[in-house]
């Protein structure tokens, strides 16, 4: 079960982090996966067992996640859809 996780969890975090710099534009699609990350997140570290030889690479790809959920948080709920600039 947790290798299976691991390569769930690096495949979607390689899918996600790809589609998130070619659409960091779009906020309601940042919104979502955002929340689609969240979601990864807890299933990762409530729904999968440990197994010695890839604990911390499930680790380190868990953290990324949260990184890329931080992120993709920020790009989605900003206001007025871009980056304030200060003059």
């Amino acid at each position: 079960m947790f290798t299976t996780s691991f390569w769930i969890l690096a495949i979607w975090l390689i899918v996600n982090g790809i589609w998130t710099c070619l659409a960091t534009h779009n906020q309601s699609l940042m919104k979502w996966f955002a929340w689609i990350n969240v979601i990864a997140i807890v299933w990762a570290f409530y729904g999968a067992t440990s197994v010695a030889a890839l604990s911390g690479w499930f680790t380190t790809v868990n953290w990324v996640n949260v990184i890329l959920a931080i992120c993709q948080s920020y790009l989605g709920y900003r206001k007025n859809g871009h980056i304030a600039q200060q003059h």
